[in-house]
């Protein structure tokens, strides 16, 4: 069960970091925050990442093999990096519409995915 809800979390964990690192993007392009000064939009990506490691510090504590969960240090990396580029692709393509996937990111999905099954290779 750690390990479920280790991917839990981070999916979650994701979904803040992306909103982090790019809903200011998305307000400037609705026109919210096109007067902030940038130590606001710190502030603001700050804020939300907050959450982010509310979730992230936890998953990563009850997924590592050393507090009894069932991933190694870097299962636990090469899985974080798939779900972060599967929520920022599910993210991106909600709040930003006009970006669109090309045949070379899939290419690189999949060779994410594929570093996922070598990482958990014995």
């Amino acid at each position: 069960m750690n390990g479920f809800y280790t991917i839990l979390l981070l999916i979650g964990s994701n979904v803040f970091m992306t909103l982090a690192w790019y809903g200011h993007l998305k307000l400037q392009q609705m026109n919210i925050s096109n007067n902030w000064p940038l130590i606001v939009v710190i502030v603001f990506s700050w804020v939300i990442a907050f959450f982010e490691y509310s979730l992230q510090v936890p998953a990563n504590k009850m997924g590592f093999v050393g507090n009894g969960g069932p991933f190694t240090l870097m299962q636990l990396k090469v899985i974080q990096e798939v779900i972060s580029l599967s929520v920022f692709t599910i993210v991106a393509g909600m709040m930003f519409q006009s970006e669109h996937l090309q045949w070379n990111h899939a290419v690189a999905f999949i060779c994410l995915v594929a570093a996922v099954y070598f990482v958990f290779l014995k």
